[in-house]
């Protein structure tokens, strides 16, 4: 085959790996990210076959030794180093579906540089490559914009970065139509198309409101500004710069000067601005997993935990304080801080091989620029392109469009610092190249059926699943889950997850089965629960699902004492290994305190919460789950005295069910505390919402209270939900009003 079907091959392919951006397939488990990444493996691995064919008959052709190359080579090399030595293999080399960032997973990103380094060697080329990748950065921006923040990607922070990095793209379009002084030869309305597609990307800022992708799109443009104010010999873009820096700087001060002043509150981008600070919630929560990571690091300094496995860092240290900021998002697989992420996943060795390929860039960029190679422009837009990149990821980590978009700019790099060659001509289907197209081919046929395909049908199954238990189908949701489990991919983890969190959540499920099919889908569950342990006895999530599992079993045997001792007894064991793996997480001890209220143990259950009190005294949550246990036992000395801190902490959203918060509201009515009878009938309101007297009431404590407009919402709810009170409501609204 000619050199030149080859070239058309794969830079058709590389093109087409750009759809992966917008690919959203709801019938996939987190759709977001699994439908992107397996069709880009896919594709990958198409090209993958075709590269290597072409490599082999067309030496010529190779990628140079570069620097850059190396030091990915050499990172993600760590990487799977790190894998084999760290605590969850799977995890490391597979990943999971919640993120699809397993050493298999990224490995296809390298690939995808080194095909773009081959393939695209001139520049009509690269001109063409960001355009393809500008154009579907736009289609995602503008679908944030008209539809919803979140767009094709899922996250907010993906799309600002994906944003970032084709901004730059097209500002080096731009100035590239404008080098070698042929402006008046410039097509201004390729110009003009490129400062529209800018307008559009940074836009969508508006909309993201992502304080990270702010501070590094907002440093890199300073530094923009002033590069291009010291390199230029214009006066005019001298004055231009200094004065957008000016102007820049002026609106900083007097955002953070004025935060509370009309404009800024109805500026989206100036608002978030102003919640940039070290006593915001996420800083606080990030900065206790950073200090996680800093205790762990020198028990691994070389190889850290291995690849992805965060987790297990910032449970081992996980500080009860955390809940003292929120209650949700409790859970960090990953640091939220790229550099963290990898020192303490892979150690000094991943952290240098990874720090090792920006030195390579910078080294590029500035060797290039002196010889000419490099243009003023480009090394001005690329430095503050990798800084901007490098800022926000102290904030968050990489996923599949900020990797396309990082190798696409590394690629680049690569390419401005290369002579262009003549390339070799050639035609025909020689042996050894049939040889290398049929061997290749058949591999990674194989990798492909394996654990791309496979992989897709797991995770229609288990949607399959999910939709029919929600549909109240037990019988089909646990059948499409033995489908899922069948094709025995090594990405299995989370589909497991999805049914054991939905089983325990819901252990009636089972009534709707015959009696010998609910035991063997219990059995299915349980044998599931332990699998995932399998991976890592010391992940604390797992062994925490896995007593949840086998309390679940323990009740379904509650007619069965010798089943029942022996799963309370194997759920009390792997709550344990819970508690031992996350000492200072107090929702672990939530667990073990329902393992005991199951055995009927009092003591034992009231012991166990009151220690997880203990461990962060101004959290609700604990005290409540004690008010609800001592009543539930009957000891209304001890549950009053937690339900009094529970509703003093603001506690009584967690109170439940609709019978204990009547219980409580009774108590309090007696003593005639009006502030706790408050909040336990707004939690009554928020358990049982279409009952009309519930509202009434509601507004009755509302006006006594003197809250007025909360009074009147009320009364207004009242009336939409029993039409026959719509007289008396709007009486009662005149009066709160005076009218």
């Amino acid at each position: 085959m000619s050199l030149k079907t080859y070239l058309i091959i794969l830079k058709t392919g590389i093109y087409l790996s750009f759809i992966s951006v917008g690919l959203v397939f709801s019938n996939l488990l987190f759709p977001y990210i699994t439908s992107k990444q397996l069709y880009f493996n896919v594709l990958m691995e198409i090209l993958a076959v075709v590269w290597l064919a072409a490599m082999m008959k067309y030496p010529a052709i190779r990628p140079k030794k570069s620097w850059i190359t190396f030091g990915l080579a050499g990172f993600f090399g760590a990487l799977l180093v790190s894998s084999f030595f760290g605590v969850d293999f799977n995890m490391s080399f597979w990943g999971n579906i919640e993120r699809m960032l397993g050493w298999f997973q990224v490995i296809h990103f390298f690939l995808f540089y080194l095909i773009v380094i081959t393939v695209f060697r001139g520049s009509a080329d690269w001109r063409n490559l960001f355009i393809v990748s500008v154009s579907a950065a736009m289609l995602v921006c503008l679908y944030a914009l008209i539809k919803t923040p979140l767009s094709t990607i899922g996250n907010t922070a993906y799309v600002s970065g994906y944003a970032i990095f084709n901004v730059y793209f097209a500002l080096i379009l731009f100035f590239r139509g404008r080098a070698g002084g042929q402006a008046k030869n410039q097509d201004w309305f390729s110009g003009a198309l490129y400062l529209a597609a800018i307008f559009i990307l940074l836009a969508v800022m508006s909309v993201t409101r992502t304080r990270g992708a702010y501070v590094g799109l907002g440093v890199s443009l300073f530094l923009f500004f002033i590069l291009f104010a010291r390199q230029s010999r214009e006066k005019i873009v001298k004055i231009l710069s200094f004065g957008g820096l000016a102007l820049a700087a002026a609106a900083v001060v007097l955002v953070f000067s004025f935060p509370q002043s009309a404009l800024v509150k109805s500026s989206s981008i100036f608002n978030t601005l102003t919640q940039i600070s070290s006593s915001a919630v996420t800083f606080q929560t990030r900065l206790i997993s950073w200090k996680s990571a800093l205790k762990d690091f020198p028990n691994h300094p070389l190889l850290g935990t291995g690849y992805g496995n965060y987790a297990i860092t910032f449970d081992k240290y996980f500080d009860p304080s955390f809940y003292s900021y929120t209650s949700s998002e409790t859970y960090f697989d990953r640091a939220h801080n790229n550099l963290i992420d990898i020192a303490s996943t892979t150690g000094l060795l991943g952290i240098i091989t990874y720090l090792s390929i920006f030195a390579a860039v910078l080294y590029y960029l500035y060797a290039g620029k002196k010889s000419g190679r490099v243009s003023g422009a480009e090394f001005i837009l690329l430095s503050c392109l990798f800084i901007a990149y490098f800022i926000q990821n102290l904030a968050v980590f990489d996923s599949l469009v900020t990797y396309i978009s990082l190798m696409l700019a590394l690629g680049y790099v690569y390419w401005l610092v290369n002579e262009e060659e003549e390339l070799p001509a050639g035609a025909g289907l020689t042996d050894r190249e049939l040889m290398v197209l049929a061997v290749a081919g058949l591999a990674f046929f194989l990798i492909i059926y394996q654990y791309n395909f496979k992989p897709f049908l797991m995770l229609n199954a288990t949607i399959n699943g999910q939709l029919a238990f929600a549909r109240g189908d037990a019988a089909g949701g646990f059948a499409a889950y033995h489908q899922a489990m069948g094709y025995e991919t090594p990405l299995d983890r989370d589909s497991r997850k999805s049914l054991i969190n939905l089983v325990n959540g819901n252990a009636a499920l089972f009534n709707k089965l015959a009696a010998d099919a609910a035991e063997e889908n219990l059995k299915f569950t349980v044998k599931l629960a332990e699998d995932n342990v399998k991976y890592n006895p010391a992940d604390s999530m797992m062994e925490m699902q896995l007593a949840q599992t086998y309390n679940t079993a323990a009740m379904f045997y509650a007619d069965n004492q010798q089943k029942f001792s022996f799963y309370s007894k194997l759920a009390l064991e792997a709550v344990d290994k819970a508690i031992a793996a996350s000492p200072g997480r107090i929702t672990v001890y939530f667990t073990k305190a329902q393992i005991y209220l199951t055995r009927g143990d009092k003591d034992n259950a009231v012991k166990t919460l009151k220690y997880a009190a203990a461990l962060n005294q101004r959290y609700a949550e604990p005290v409540c789950y004690l008010a609800k246990a001592a009543l539930y036992f009957k000891d209304e000395a001890e549950g009053y005295a937690a339900m009094d801190k529970c509703l003093d902490l603001g506690g009584a959203g967690n109170l439940s069910p609709l019978e204990l918060v009547k219980i409580a509201l009774n108590h309090y009515q007696e003593k005639k505390d009006q502030p706790k009878i408050l909040a336990l009938s707004e939690r009554w309101s928020a358990l049982e919402p279409g009952e009309a007297k519930v509202w009434i009431r509601l507004s009755l404590l509302y006006e006594q209270s003197g809250d007025t407009d909360k009074a009147a919402a009320a009364a207004e709810k009242a009336a939409a939900l029993d039409p026959s009170l719509k007289a008396s409501a709007q009486e009662f609204i005149r009066k709160l009003k005076g009218e």
